[in-house]
């Protein structure tokens, strides 16, 4: 077994997107969408109009999907056998009022 590996949240981005699946969907007729997908997390999809837009949509996708989880205090999967390095101070939740 391999050992897991911590990555940068860039590097993190980066393995979610060699396993994305992106799919032409031609249900609307004349009007070209390409769906984009990371399966290693879930619900974490997107569309556009074409393949470089669905990539950077699904790029943005991936990093909001990332910052809703590590709020939430869950757990991210491993992909590629690497896992987000944990930031060193909890993220604060939305509900948390900040004083300056």
């Amino acid at each position: 077994m391999r050992k897991i590996k911590q990555v940068s949240l860039s590097e993190y981005i980066t393995e979610a997107l060699r396993n994305a699946i992106y799919e032409k969907d031609n249900s609307l007729g004349k009007i070209s969408c390409v769906v984009a997908e990371a399966p290693d997390l879930p619900g974490c999809y997107t569309q556009a109009e074409n393949f470089e837009e669905a990539r950077r949509n699904l790029i943005e996708a991936i990093e909001l999907w990332i910052t809703v989880a590590l709020r939430n205090n869950e757990n991210l999967p491993v992909i590629n056998n690497s896992t987000l390095l944990k930031p060193t101070r909890k993220l604060r939740s939305q509900k948390e009022k900040v004083f300056v």
